[in-house]
Order: structure tokens, then sequence, then C-alpha cells
């Protein structure tokens, strides 16, 4: 099986201003992370900031948290692979 660049090609972080809890952060995500993070939230029907407010407490209580960035890309990996599980399993 073949490797492929992305459609859109192989695209650097772009840095966006967010507010989490009343303080503006900036954070730095490829194009296709901010995409995915639109889309999730556009699914639970909450503001972007709103969702990575969600994302960065359960990222704050961890035992060893990482930077907002890596959280906020786990989290994308996650979600994206309990909705194909959910796909398949509907499926089957």
């Amino acid at each position: 099986m073949t490797v492929t660049p992305p459609a859109a090609g192989f695209i650097g972080p772009v840095k966006r201003s967010v507010t989490i809890a009343g303080h503006a952060t900036s954070i730095s995500l490829e194009p296709v992370f901010w995409h995915v993070l639109e889309a999730a939230a556009a699914r639970r029907a909450l503001p972007l900031n709103a969702l990575i407010a969600q994302i960065d407490a359960l990222r704050i209580v961890a035992e060893d948290p990482p930077n907002l960035a890596s959280a906020l890309r786990s989290w994308i990996l996650s979600d994206i692979q309990a909705i194909t599980s959910d796909t398949h399993s509907q499926q089957g």
C-alpha cells in the first residue's frame, strides 16, 4: 500500500487565540486539527472555546498533563477513533 500526502498538503501549525475561563491564550495547531476540532464542537452544539475549555479541564487533572496543543491533538484522535468505532459497530 502506498502512502500519500494529505489532500491539502503538509501545512505547519497556525496560531489562534482562544479564551479559556476568561483568559486569552494562543494555541498552535495544524489547520487539519483546527477543522476537526471545529467539527467536533459543532457536533456537540458547543462554541469552539467551550470545547477547548472542557478538554483543558480534563488535561489539567491528568497525572502528567501535556501542553494544551498536545492534549487537543490527543483528544481529537481519540474522538475520531470513537466515531470510527461507533460507525463500524453500527454497520456490523
